[in-house]
């Protein structure tokens, strides 16, 4: 997200994440000068996660300080030393998987104990999102006891499905593109509305 009243609105929600993408390849590029209005908007206990691929782990460092992230989403094709570096330096560690039915999941167990949590999205042509769907009965093939986040494609309308699906690592929810009135810009009402119906 990058607009500080958009931003106001989706926090009156309470998610607990909310997410920058620092990709400037991405529609959704929030840019690289911290805008003091937006840092202002996220109140203390939604955790900021700045979403990058492939980046410098300097540029990286320099971001987390530059504005203030608790956690960064690795979202390329990110080492499991360079997720260890990341936290080393004592940042939240997220590291996203494309997942389709040829997904080899022992890729994974390099990653186990470098990373704090996993998400799991659709696989597509490019980096970041598709707004589709994968099929989450694959992930009856994650065995590890990292926890992870489903993403890909999710919507207003999966909320029974949500509720429904079950696997003990499951720890959050991932929604960007269906809640969206344009790139970067979500539509809070819908967020809101999703989120109290989850919880």
């Amino acid at each position: 997200m990058r607009d500080p009243k958009n931003i106001a609105e989706v926090v009156k929600a309470s998610p607990d994440f909310i997410g920058f993408v620092f990709y400037p390849k991405s529609k959704r590029f929030v840019g690289t000068v911290p805008d003091p209005e937006v840092l202002k908007a996220v109140p203390a206990k939604v955790r900021k996660v700045g979403v990058f691929v492939n980046e410098k782990p300097e540029v990286i460092q320099q971001a987390i300080k530059d504005w203030n992230l608790d956690v960064v989403q690795l979202h390329g094709q990110e080492t499991p030393e360079d997720c260890l570096l990341m936290k080393q330096s004592g940042t939240i560690v997220f590291k996203a998987f494309s997942v389709d039915k040829l997904f080899d999941f022992s890729v994974l167990y390099a990653f186990r104990r470098n990373c704090d949590y996993f998400l799991f999205d659709t696989k597509g042509h490019l980096p970041g999102g598709t707004g589709h769907k994968f099929n989450w009965q694959l992930l009856e093939n994650y065995l590890l006891d990292v926890p992870f986040f489903l993403s890909g494609g999710i919507g207003p309308d999966d909320v029974q499905a949500i509720l429904e699906y079950s696997h003990p690592q499951l720890f959050g929810i991932d929604i960007n593109s269906a809640f969206e009135i344009s790139p970067a810009l979500k539509d809070a009402e819908k967020v809101k509305q999703f989120i109290g119906r989850i919880k």
